[in-house]
């Protein structure tokens, strides 16, 4: 849920912040104005302090102390302050609380200031502000996942999504439907969602917002005009044209357009070093909604955790990006055949070529994160072992490519992602990175600090004057140890030199060794500095000149090092492209070789993808609940399922029957998982898959609630059900799970029997129906293409034993009774159950023959009784007001009129 946002001048009741305020908080008062719905984080010293109504916020939030320091306006100032070494846990608190936090930083030292005058005060600037989707330090982020900023426009009917994974420069641009803003946005699964305010006026984006959740940032309807977007993408890109993205839509720039403005607010200026945006259409990609995403479980299971998901069931890379581009694979599913055979010719290849895999999964382990670190110095954040990590992974680049060269077949070439990949890796085609890796490697020492103002990261001999800096600074230092002991010989007092940053280097000791130090002819020698409570503090001459020289020389070879690290910092950005190339092949190698490794831990094989409608699949098995029962040494029962939408070589609706507890629900979900894996490139858990690509999946499975919205769980299942009767196609795939249950027997029954009759004659999609109304059954001879499928389960000597086993033909009964018992209701209620059923079962007549109802009798009637939307209603929908000249909006009237 999104924080309030809190006005500049509404800091606190009464204060005016023009009014006497101290140069400190005139400063403070200034980052507010121009970032007033943030936290402002202003930093004093080793502190980050909040003040007024940001500090109460967050004193709540952090459950930290809220104080209050000197008057403004007659009140007191309420402060609270955050450590600056312990920042990072704090703001990620409030980021995920939902609060923006502005960091107001420190410009230049404070000896620095006095050199103005006296009273002068550190200059101070807003560098950053924190919103979910802008975090780029490795502690605020999660390494195997996403942290995609998205961005939505809807012009002239059309709408699109744009998304930045800021920590990675990783651009994408989808155009879509309105309808389809929901699926898209699932897809990406984005931290936080930029939107014109005017779209909050379109109930369609608003249901698409709620469904995807995330942190919604509402901005000026003004910044997603297309000539305003389209001048500030260029300025994000440095480039005079956009043509060379290809033709963007008018949404597509809005979209991306609402981006740069945030970046260009929260970076405060600092350029990220962004690819170009990698376009998409809805022809492109599987179609999955919110709510099927979440009951197949496809990247978080039902509890939002990761374990138990369809990702974590299959995930075998051995790096952070190869983590992250599977998750993109199967939240996205390809809907182009040759596409997806090349990813299943790179899983077989690493299948076939197993030794090669195991070594090549050793050299990946050294890559690192190289996108992510690039993004942080690129934009300012990033420190030495950021270049380290860059090193690291471009030595560890020309291993996997001598690793190939080893066993290089002349006679068997590898697919194509493969050698486009290792093309990327290939320094020698892209010398600008080879001087950069030769650079890094010769520059970089072993052991490198995380900041560069902390020095020791430039090996020796790459500047010849840091290493006379350091030579001096360190000769120094014995000449200090030299010193001590010749002061002890001379005085006979038990003394040390030490350092601080106020007094520098000193002598210190006790109190009672101090006293001859302090009388003649000592007192000569040793100059009294300070005096504390069990020691005592002096300098001498020597000791003085020694402290300049040192000081001077630590002070000069610091400023070398963070000069060298300045100049590799630009030099890694001015390599930019290459690097993430680079790093996007390595990650798709790992995904190659991981998906290949569970196939065979699996026993997984590669489907046959093609453009019919069937859906053939022999011995097929659940990934997430084999992983399970395998673990627990049970054997999991595979099954068989054969749809078509055409009819031709299996049914176009199978009715799924069965007792309770007989793994319906497991069967439906599997299925549409062996679809998911398929299209997304990987290999299925079954000994044959044949899928005819499915543009949109729909799963109903499972009862839940939405209360916040003022949803039951049948309100909530009747929704979903429309948006699939309302959306399928003749491609698609749709599981539903006991549709009707939520209310009276009857009405169930006739909701389950119609929407049953519309997915075989009106979507014609590829559909398992499970149910426990066994009515239904007559289907099979009432439909052209629909089947009747149960799983198996029986009774022996009183207890019912499930088969998990899916064979034609519908289940003669529910055994809900003898679920019950194994469930442990108490053995009285489960005799009286019996009683009552048995009863039940003796006097039920036939209250409805259904046998007897003409087909589509009922949607032949609402046909006639219809009253849709007028043309004048429909035209009305289709204008974009916003978007319309004058002369536009006069010539929509008179076609109105006309229509009228």
């Amino acid at each position: 849920m999104n924080a309030p946002s809190t006005p500049a001048d509404a800091q606190s009741p009464g204060v005016t912040p023009a009014a006497g305020a101290s140069p400190v908080m005139a400063q403070f008062f200034d980052a507010k104005a121009r970032q007033p719905d943030a936290l402002v984080f202003f930093r004093m010293g080793d502190f980050y302090e909040l003040f007024f109504e940001d500090a109460q916020k967050a004193a709540a939030a952090l459950g930290i102390t809220l104080t209050a320091r000197g008057q403004h306006g007659g009140e007191p100032i309420p402060m609270a302050g955050v450590p600056a070494h312990a920042m990072e846990a704090y703001l990620a608190k409030l980021v995920r609380a939902g609060f923006k936090v502005a960091l107001c930083e420190q410009m230049e030292d404070p000896a620095e200031a006095k050199k103005r005058g006296s009273k002068s005060v550190v200059r101070r600037e807003v560098v950053r502000v924190v919103t979910p989707g802008t975090l780029t330090e490795d502690g605020l982020l999660d390494a195997r996942g996403a942290n995609r900023l998205a961005a939505i426009a809807v012009r002239a009917g059309a709408a699109a999504v744009a998304s930045v994974e800021l920590s990675t420069g990783e651009v994408e641009c989808l155009a879509t439907s309105v309808g389809g803003l929901g699926s898209a946005l699932a897809a990406l699964g984005p931290s936080e969602v930029l939107v014109p305010d005017r779209l909050f006026s379109d109930e369609a984006v608003n249901a698409a917002l709620k469904s995807v959740g995330g942190f919604v940032q509402p901005l000026p309807q003004a910044l997603a005009e297309p000539s305003a977007s389209e001048a500030r993408l260029k300025r994000l890109y440095g480039v005079d044209t956009l043509d060379g993205f290809g033709q963007l839509s008018g949404a597509e720039i809005a979209a991306l357009g609402l981006i740069a403005a945030h970046l260009e607010t929260t970076q405060a200026g600092k350029l990220p070093a962004l690819s170009a945006p990698r376009r998409a259409g809805e022809a492109d990609v599987m179609a999955i909604d919110p709510a099927t995403r979440a009951s197949l479980e496809i990247e978080k299971s039902t509890s939002g955790a990761r374990d138990g998901s369809l990702l974590a069931a299959i995930d075998r890379t051995v790096t952070a990006p190869g983590a992250r581009l599977l998750a993109a694979r199967l939240a996205r599913p390809l809907l182009d055949p040759v596409a997806i055979d090349a990813r299943l010719d790179t899983v077989a290849w690493f299948c076939e070529h197993r030794v090669q895999r195991q070594r090549l999964r050793e050299q990946l382990k050294g890559v690192g994160d190289m996108a992510r670190a690039l993004s942080r110095l690129a934009l300012g954040r990033g420190g030495p072992r950021d270049l380290g990590t860059l090193r690291d992974g471009l030595c560890a680049a020309e291993s996997i490519l001598g690793l190939f060269a080893q066993t290089h077949d002349p006679l068997v070439e590898p697919p194509a992602e493969i050698a486009a990949s290792l093309g990327a890796l290939h320094l020698d085609l892209h010398p600008e990175l080879l001087a950069f890796r030769d650079l890094l490697a010769r520059g970089l020492s072993a052991e490198l600090p995380a900041l560069a103002r902390d020095g020791g990261f430039v090996a020796e001999g790459v500047r010849p004057e840091l290493d006379q800096a350091r030579a001096l600074r360190d000769d120094s230092r014995r000449v200090i140890a030299q010193l001590e002991a010749r002061l002890v010989a001379e005085s006979g007092v038990a003394l040390k030199i030490r350092h601080n940053a106020v007094l520098g280097y000193f002598v210190e000791a006790t109190a009672k060794a101090a006293e001859p130090l302090m009388t003649a002819p000592l007192n000569a020698t040793f100059i009294h500095r300070q005096t504390l409570a069990n020691q005592v503090r002096f300098t001498t001459v020597e000791l003085a000149e020694l402290d300049a020289k040192i000081a001077q020389a630590a002070g000069r070879a610091l400023g070398i090092e963070v000069e060298t690290f300045e100049a590799w910092r630009s030099a890694a950005v001015e390599v930019a492209l290459p690097l993430q190339a680079a790093a996007e092949a390595a990650a798709r190698l790992d995904v190659g070789s991981g998906l290949a490794e569970w196939a065979e831990d699996a026993g997984a094989v590669r489907p046959e993808v093609d453009r019919s409608t069937a859906f053939e699949a022999e011995q097929a098995r659940h990934p997430v609940v084999e992983a399970a029962v395998r673990r627990a040494g049970d054997a999991y029962t595979p099954n068989d399922c054969r749809l078509d939408g055409a009819g031709a070589s299996g049914p176009r609706l199978a009715i799924v029957t069965g007792p309770n507890m007989a793994g319906k629900s497991t069967f439906l979900r599997q299925n549409a998982l062996l679809a998911v894996l398929a299209q997304a490139g990987c290999f299925v858990p079954a000994k044959r898959l044949r899928l005819g690509v499915v543009d949109r999946l729909f799963s109903r499975v499972g009862a839940g609630d939405d209360l916040a919205r003022g949803r039951s769980t049948f309100m909530l299942e009747m929704v979903e059900t429309a948006a699939i009767l309302t959306q399928a196609t003749p491609r698609s795939l749709v599981i539903l799970d006991e549709i009707g249950r939520g209310t009276a027997t009857y009405d169930g029954l006739a909701i389950a029997w119609a929407c049953a009759e519309a997915l075989h004659e009106t979507n014609r999609a590829r559909a398992l129906f499970a149910t426990h109304y066994h009515e239904l059954a007559v289907l099979e001879d009432r439909l052209a293409f629909a089947a009747n499928l149960s799983l198996r389960a029986k009774e022996w000597n009183g207890d019912l034993i499930f088969l998990h086993e899916a064979g034609p033909g519908p289940a003669d009964r529910s055994y809900g009774v003898q679920v019950a018992k194994l469930a442990g209701v108490p053995p009285p209620v489960v005799a009286r159950a019996k009683s009552v059923l048995e009863r039940l079962e003796r006097e039920a007549g036939a209250p409805a023959h259904l046998e007897d109802l003409p087909l589509f009798a009922a949607a032949a009637a609402a046909e006639e009784v219809a009253s849709g939307p007028s043309l004048v209603e429909e035209a009305l929908k289709g204008l974009d007001l916003d978007g319309m000249s004058p002369r536009e909006a006069m010539d929509a009237l008179y076609r109105l009129r006309g229509l009228l």
